[in-house]
């Protein structure tokens, strides 16, 4: 019997060993799974409104929640926040997806500022708006007359977040944002019983960036062709807009229409004339002289230089010592520091019409965005109209701006990780160049301000004329304002009444 009870004690100390790494195991397996069946359904506002727009009165209804999107087992990843204005109709009326850039940014600025039913009024020749109490109006402009419209914040902006077995990391990235926002829209066509409806995709700044690559992974992924696409201050192809990389020839190009614009505008140069003349006699200038010029080098005669010096000093209204100094290359953010700087002011970058007396006189470029004074606006009339008129009382925070880890996790490579790529600048346009090619009906409004020192328009004209693209599938707007043109409201009215004839022409009426 010894041999048995030695067998016995062994046994024993070895299920005594193995069990507690067995426990250990299931309680992890039971823990995770508990975690799993504790994501709680989707949170939803839901508020009914009447109001009339473009002449049509109409009653609608606005669903302010979440929708989950899901991994390929089912499980929630993200809770996808929006803002949905649905008009009561049967008929299948188009929908608008509309989301801002960054990346990082909450739809704040298009939903109360270019596109919502309500919006915030900031003076609209460029002055600083104050503190609160700010005005919020009726917006009966606006385009819910013709499409439904759905306002999107991204993972990591306003109310969205990554949920269950999602990690916001999974989201941070060109191409993992376009994935979620794709798989956003299928989805809440799925919810809402939409597919037969007409779709258009709207961003602005980044967002452009963003649907481009939407429209590349609907098609792809999800078989759904959009209708149309609207850019708001484009941003496709990221070299015409990088003037700060010093050997980056195009960005000295893409920016001179906007130099010129803004010196006309401060009056830093001869505006007797006719302004599209001027901003065109620009454009002509900056790809027909001055792009060879610089291919050139130090192979420029001195009679050829001299004649540059004298019309880039013509069209920007910088000294030329100045344009002597920096080789012909003006850096269109020192630029917004050296148009006014015997005044003690640098312009803005989002709006060049604005101003700002900054301390240091004699930076390189501006210490901080003048445009940028219109922020604590924006952000004071979203949360009062969320309280107030959506009836959203939630004790979740509006991440605006982005939760801070956003920007420092953010990840521009479009290869999958752990595969090699040579970095270069961000270009979604190839996958917009694609989409067009397949959906022959797609066409694209792209809206530019004259006075947008970010997303220059002249870089919008290079961008989409090239990469394969035809010239009858971009249309163009330009508009008297910045980058968020529609803060100047002959421009915003401007804006939306194009918007809604570009709607109407994609869906036939």
């Amino acid at each position: 019997m010894k041999p048995l009870n030695n067998y016995l004690v062994c046994l024993s100390l070895f299920t005594a060993l193995l069990l507690p790494a067995t426990t250990q195991a299931q309680d992890a397996e039971a823990k995770q799974e508990t975690a799993e069946q504790s994501v709680p359904e989707p949170t939803n506002f839901r508020s009914e409104h009447k109001g009339t727009f473009n002449g049509t009165r109409v009653t609608y209804t606005v669903d302010a929640g979440e929708t989950y999107i899901r991994n390929n087992d089912g499980d929630p990843t993200a809770a996808i926040f929006s803002f949905d204005y649905v008009v009561d109709s049967k008929q299948n009326r188009p929908v608008t997806f509309i989301w801002n850039g960054g990346p990082g940014s909450s739809s704040n600025w298009l939903h109360m500022g270019g596109y919502g039913p309500k919006r915030i009024v900031v003076p609209s020749d460029a002055e600083n708006p104050g503190a609160a109490p700010y005005t919020l109006k009726d917006a009966p402009e606006t385009i819910l007359d013709v499409t439904d419209m759905v306002f999107v914040d991204p993972v990591g902006t306003g109310f969205s977040r990554a949920i269950g077995k999602g990690k916001k990391e999974d989201f941070w990235g060109l191409t993992e944002d376009a994935n979620s926002m794709a798989a956003f829209i299928a989805e809440w066509l799925t919810e809402n019983n939409r597919w037969n409806s007409p779709v258009f995709l709207l961003g602005e700044s980044f967002g452009t960036t963003r649907a481009a690559a939407v429209a590349k992974v609907l098609l792809d992924d999800y078989v759904i062709n959009v209708n149309g696409i609207v850019f708001v201050s484009q941003a496709l192809d990221y070299q015409g807009s990088t003037p700060y990389v010093d050997d980056n020839i195009i960005s000295y190009i893409t920016y001179v229409p906007t130099m010129a614009a803004t010196a006309w505008y401060h009056g830093k140069v001869d505006n007797s004339g006719d302004f599209e003349t001027f901003i065109q006699q620009s454009r002509d200038f900056a790809s027909q002289e001055l792009l060879p010029a610089l291919f050139q080098g130090n192979l420029l005669s001195a009679e050829k230089r001299a004649h540059l010096v004298s019309q880039l000093q013509r069209f920007t209204g910088l000294s030329k010592e100045y344009i002597e100094q920096v080789d012909l290359r003006i850096n269109a953010f020192r630029f917004a520091k050296e148009l006014r700087r015997d005044d003690g002011v640098a312009v803005g970058l989002l709006d060049s019409r604005y101003i700002n007396d900054e301390r240091d006189d004699v930076a390189a470029r501006p210490e901080a965005d003048a445009a940028r004074s219109i922020s604590p606006a924006y952000k004071a009339s979203l949360m009062h109209y969320m309280r107030n008129d959506l009836g959203i009382d939630w004790n979740r925070k509006y991440l605006n701006p982005s939760d801070p880890e956003l920007s420092g996790k953010w990840r521009w490579s479009p290869m999958p990780e752990g595969r090699s790529w040579e970095p270069h600048y961000v270009n979604t346009a190839p996958d917009l160049a694609s989409v067009l090619r397949s959906n022959p009906a797609l066409k694209v409004m792209v809206g530019s301000g004259y006075y947008d020192l970010i997303t220059p328009f002249f870089d919008a004209e290079y961008t989409l004329n090239r990469h394969g693209i035809a010239k009858d599938d971009i249309i163009y707007r330009y508009y008297h304002g910045g980058h968020m043109m529609y803060v100047h409201e002959p421009a915003r009215q401007a804006l939306l009444k194009d918007t809604r004839e570009f709607i109407r022409s994609q869906i036939g009426k």
